[in-house]
C-alpha cells in the first residue's frame, strides 16, 4: 500500500509543480475566510479538499478516512489556532506551519515520517480541542480524547504493518477517553495547553519510542529502563510545574 501511494504522489514535473501549489493555497484560502470570519466555510472547504476519499467504492471509504484523518485533525486544528490567535502573524504562522506539512511531512511515507505525522496530530488535535472548547461536555470531551487517540494510534501502527493495529489503536482510545474522563473534572492550563494533553502526549512519545526501537532491534535492557525512567520523569515534573504554575503564577483552571 505504501509503495502504491508513493506512486501516485507526483514528484517531479508540471504535475509536481501544481501540487505544491494547490497546498499552499488551501492554507492561505483558509486563512482568507478566517480573517473575514468564514469559519464554517474554511471548515467545508478542509473537507472538500478531501473529496477523494470517497472517489471509490463505498466499502473503501471508512479504511479511507482511518488514513487521512490525521491530516484531516491537523489542518482542523491550524484552522482552530488561527481563530484563536492574538494577531495576524500568529494567524501567519499557523497557515505556513500547516503548508510545510502539507508539502514537506505528510507525503513522506517511511516509518520514521509517518510516526511522526501521528505524533503531530495526534499533539496539535489535543491541544486545539482543549484550547477551543474547554468547557464542553465531558461526554463530548471524552468522546473527542477517544476518536483522536484511536486515529493517531491507527496511523502509527500502520507503518510498521503491525497486525494487531487495529486492537492497539481501541486500547489507546480507550485509555485516553479514560484518562479524559478522570481529567476532565479538573482542567489545569498554562496558556492554551491542558494538563491532560501534555501527559498523554509524553505517553505516547515513551509508548512510541519504546515500540519504534523494538521493531528494528535496537531495544537493550539498558535503553528501555532509561526512556521509562525519562518518561516517569517528566510525566512527574509536567504535573508538578504545572500546578506550580498555577498556584504562583495564576494559570487558567476549569473545574
Amino acid at each position: 500500500m505504501r509503495e502504491f501511494l508513493q506512486k501516485i504522489k507526483p514528484s517531479r514535473g508540471f504535475s509536481h509543480v501544481i501540487y505544491i501549489f494547490l497546498n499552499i493555497a488551501l492554507p492561505l484560502l483558509v486563512l482568507g475566510l478566517v480573517k473575514t470570519s468564514f469559519v464554517w466555510p474554511a471548515i467545508a472547504i478542509i473537507m472538500i479538499s478531501k473529496w477523494r476519499m470517497f472517489a471509490v467504492r463505498p466499502r473503501f471509504w471508512l479504511a479511507n478516512i482511518r488514513t487521512n484523518a490525521i491530516d484531516i485533525i491537523f489542518g482542523m486544528s491550524m484552522l482552530g489556532f488561527m481563530t484563536i490567535s492574538p494577531n495576524d502573524w500568529f494567524q501567519i504562522g499557523f497557515a505556513a506551519l500547516w503548508a510545510i506539512w502539507l508539502i514537506f511531512i505528510k507525503p513522506r511515507m517511511s516509518v520514521l515520517w509517518v510516526s511522526s505525522q501521528a505524533m503531530l496530530g495526534f499533539a496539535a488535535g489535543l491541544m486545539a480541542l482543549f484550547a477551543l472548547w474547554p468547557r464542553a461536555p465531558l461526554v463530548a470531551l471524552v468522546t473527542i480524547v477517544g476518536f483522536i487517540c484511536f486515529f493517531a494510534a491507527h496511523h502509527f501502527f500502520y507503518s510498521f504493518d503491525e497486525p494487531h493495529s487495529m486492537l492497539l489503536a481501541y486500547l489507546w482510545a480507550y485509555f485516553g477517553s479514560a484518562l479524559a474522563w478522570i481529567l476532565g473534572h479538573w482542567l489545569i492550563f498554562y496558556w492554551i495547553i491542558a494538563q491532560i494533553t501534555l501527559l498523554l502526549v509524553s505517553l505516547s512519545m515513551v509508548l512510541g519510542t519504546l515500540y519504534y526501537l523494538d521493531h528494528f532491534d535496537r531495544l537493550s535492557v539498558m535503553v528501555r529502563r532509561q526512556i521509562i525512567f525519562i518518561g516517569i520523569a517528566t510525566i512527574l515534573i509536567i504535573w508538578s510545574a504545572l500546578v506550580y504554575f498555577h498556584w504562583i503564577h495564576g494559570s487558567r483552571i476549569v473545574v
